[in-house]
């Protein structure tokens, strides 16, 4: 029998108090999130890790004991998946910006010496800043130490259905909570990790795909009329970003004296923007509005429909194209030219 390697990408996150600094540096030296010259992207990735370190992130993530759960659920979901898929498959959790990252776990691939290689990102939509960075990365690493494969990437399954049925299972569990609780059907925000609108009018495709994706987790919870709305959280920097932002979506949810609840449906797994910026942060700013209920909707984790969905989307990869959606095809419009299928293709 062959066997297969796993890629699992993600963010990464720091380990330690010390490390948050050279995380903040690591995240925003990459030209894909500043886009700016080498010498000016320095400067400003030296300021702002400096600056965010002292202050707003060494703060949130002293919430978590100066540390991001981040690797740990990565871990839980890649051995779920492996469990599921059997031995001739072994997973890999590869980080983009702290340990492990993609010049370590290429290597132990290469130790391994799969027959072929999925890489498969723990972000469910495409966007250059986060699935096209860890793989360019990953490109870099193979090329440097010689491994070279068989090798499929799933480049984003904002729609895929096992992704789907677990988010609405989660919100349809809170949604009865709070109804409960407060007696009145809230409003369900989506909340989506922002971007500068620039990096949209590129051609990225994330906020699509996120607004597609809401609107299938909407359809899915089976909830007649539902209340919903998107909107962006996570906001640096003086660009303009993604709107509304999600504090906009509190104000009007205080306004209309609707309680909320808020799924974060980019994210997969637990980490300091669900555990501290929605659980924390945003609960005192609803709670300082007078919304009359806040609830947030647990990431999809190790949801059994969920990494049913990721084992699917593996064992389909054999016969698809060398980078495509679950579905095999772009789910991009044509106007993106940042989907996955067009902007790679230099790779294929």
């Amino acid at each position: 029998m062959s066997r297969t390697a796993v890629i699992l990408f993600n963010l990464g996150g720091p380990d330690s108090k010390e490390s948050i600094k050279p995380f903040l540096m690591n995240f925003f030296m990459d030209p894909n999130i500043v886009r700016l010259p080498p010498p000016f992207r320095y400067l400003l990735a030296k300021y702002i890790s400096i600056k965010r370190s002292k202050k707003e992130a060494g703060t949130s993530y002293g919430e978590l004991g100066d540390k991001s759960p981040l690797l740990e659920n990565s871990n839980a979901q890649a051995q779920a998946l492996e469990i599921l898929l059997g031995s001739d498959y072994k997973c890999f959790v590869c980080m983009r910006y702290w340990h492990p990252m993609a010049d370590v776990i290429a290597a132990q691939v290469k130790d391994y010496n799969p027959d072929n290689i999925v890489l498969l990102p723990l972000y469910p939509q495409y966007s250059t800043t986060t699935t096209r960075s860890s793989y360019q990365t990953w490109k870099k690493a193979c090329t440097a130490i010689g491994l070279s494969k068989p090798e499929k990437l799933i480049c984003c399954y904002p729609q895929e259905n096992g992704f789907i049925r677990a988010n609405a299972a989660n919100v349809r569990d809170v949604f009865d909570k709070c109804e409960l609780e407060t007696g009145i059907s809230p409003r369900v925000l989506f909340s989506a990790h922002g971007l500068p609108e620039s990096i949209v009018k590129d051609g990225d495709p994330y906020q699509a795909q996120c607004e597609r994706c809401a609107k299938d987790i909407a359809d899915a919870t089976g909830l007649e009329n539902l209340d919903w709305q998107i909107c962006y959280q996570s906001r640096v920097g003086a660009q303009k970003w993604l709107g509304p932002s999600t504090e906009d979506a509190l104000k009007k949810a205080a306004k209309d004296a609707v309680p909320v609840i808020i799924l974060p449906h980019a994210f997969t797994q637990e980490h300091v923007e669900t555990l501290v910026e929605i659980e924390i942060e945003y609960r005192e700013v609803a709670e300082h509005l007078g919304v009359p209920g806040f609830y947030r909707v647990p990431t999809v984790g190790t949801h059994p429909d969920f990494i049913r969905g990721l084992a699917d989307m593996v064992l389909s990869s054999r016969t698809a194209p060398h980078i495509a959606s679950n579905l095999g095809i772009s789910v991009c419009p044509e106007n993106f030219k940042r989907c996955a299928m067009r902007d790679l293709c230099g790779n294929c």
